[in-house]
């Protein structure tokens, strides 16, 4: 009955001792990111009492059968889609942002009000030098402005294609890592501490994945995991211990298509998504910008075409290129604006073509349009603001729900130090009763 005693104290002294192994590991890790609590999982060890009769059972102590991670997969999914579609709202905010500051720094709509302004003042005595020079000014200005719009814009578009590309290869890497992950998870044993940091591990980088690019995960038995990216319809990205690369492809018109192995794939959440939408949103804002700079130098060059310039020769473009990027003044001397009809003398204060020309940008509504489109961006980096702030309170209320039941509790982890404490010092208790009741058979004479 002693070497029992002995045996089953032996191991609850083992079993203590993991069990304070582990909340001290709890307690040490409660602050690092991605942790989730161990606990213990104690089993009795049983044995045939004699030989020749199985049938009687002999209780010999107990062991730690495994290490159980505290971990909810339905939480962890929850934090993954929350964080994603947070990610996704973030990223295009950031570039809808760069939108509005590039088309208002330019300060294109005050540029176009000034030169309608300029060409007003002109009215007052079509053949004055200081006039003319003053329209001529602002039209450069004009002109500056929407080029330097357009140079802002690209240069957005490339940091953000720029950053895209950079989370691609990221991505990359981190799947595979993941998939190393997954083989050792294979060769690790079920329940140990080393699967429970693989786990961890595992879980992390899930997580820095689906920030920025929406996943699909599934588990098997052991905890290895197959990843898809765009959803449940997507293209695998790691399964097992292969991975497939994640490529992405950058149009004329700077907006970016996404692939795997050549596989075209939907993203539907994560930064990279966003990256996406707001380089779509610049390619539209570019192209309304061009569109507008081109409407207001037909306008400009039609009308200078049916006038006559100050010397009553015949009137010619005033400006030269295509698109915002190109916009630039055909001829800088004053003398060139044709604000008399066609076919007039020499010195004419005829203001008829002017008149025709403030017509038809006034008709045209040009500056309402360049009005319309800072509106339209401001708007919806508004609206964007609002679902990025909602997104991101919804995305942590899933984190703070996942921390409280995955996290350490500081409390109860000093109460289990107290209690496994204890234990370990009743089962060294029992072995020195065991040893003290041995000792005594021994000395019986």
């Amino acid at each position: 009955m002693a070497a029992d005693m002995l045996t089953v104290g032996l191991s609850g002294a083992k079993v203590a001792r993991g069990a304070l192994e582990i909340t001290g590991n709890n307690i040490a890790n409660a602050s690092t990111k991605g942790y989730v609590r161990r606990s213990i999982v104690a089993s009795e060890v049983t044995a045939s009492s004699i030989a020749m009769r199985p049938g009687d059972i002999s209780l010999s102590g107990a062991r730690i059968s495994a290490i159980h991670r505290n971990a909810d997969m339905f939480r962890q999914a929850e934090v993954r889609r929350t964080s994603s579609d947070s990610a996704r709202a973030t990223a295009e905010l950031s570039g809808l942002e760069n939108i509005e500051s590039s088309v208002e720094g330019a300060r294109v709509y005050d540029l176009v009000v000034d030169f309608e302004a300029s060409l007003s003042e002109l009215a007052a005595d079509p053949t004055d030098p200081s006039l003319r020079a003053a329209v001529m000014s602002a039209a450069s200005n004009m002109a500056g402005s929407f080029r330097i719009a357009d140079d802002s814009l690209d240069a957005a578009g490339k940091g953000l294609q720029f950053e895209a590309s950079g989370e691609v290869e990221e991505i990359n890497i981190m799947t595979g890592e993941l998939a190393r992950i997954n083989l050792r998870i294979g060769r690790t044993g079920e329940g140990t501490s080393e699967r429970a940091t693989l786990l961890d591990q595992r879980d992390g980088l899930l997580e820095k994945i689906a920030n920025k690019v929406d996943v699909q995960t599934t588990f098997n038995a052991i905890g290895q995991v197959e990843v898809r990216a765009g959803g449940a319809s997507g293209e695998l990205i790691v399964q097992s211990g292969n991975t497939f690369a994640l490529g992405t492809t950058t149009a004329a018109d700077g907006t970016l298509t996404f692939d795997v192995g050549g596989t075209p794939v939907a993203l539907n959440g994560g930064s990279l998504k966003g990256k996406a939408l707001a380089l779509e949103a610049m390619a539209d804002t570019r192209s309304s910008l061009n569109a507008l700079a081109n409407d207001i130098m037909t306008a400009v060059n039609t009308a200078q075409g049916n006038g006559a310039a100050l010397n009553g020769s015949a009137g010619q473009p005033l400006f030269a290129g295509t698109g915002a990027s190109d916009m630039r003044l055909a001829f800088t001397s004053g003398d060139g604006l044709a604000t008399a009809p066609s076919g007039s003398p020499a010195g004419s204060t005829n203001p008829g073509n002017l008149a025709a020309l403030r017509s038809a940008l006034e008709t045209n509504g040009h500056a309402q349009d360049v009005s319309n489109l800072v509106f339209s961006v401001s708007s919806q980096v508004a609206g964007k603001k609002v679902t990025s702030e909602a997104l991101d309170a919804i995305s942590s209320s899933a984190r703070i729900a996942l921390d409280q039941q995955s996290g350490v509790d500081l409390d109860q982890e000093a109460a289990n130090l107290v209690r496994f404490q204890q234990a370990f010092q009743a089962s060294s208790r029992v072995m020195q009763v065991a040893t003290e009741i041995f000792d005594t058979l021994l000395g019986i004479r």
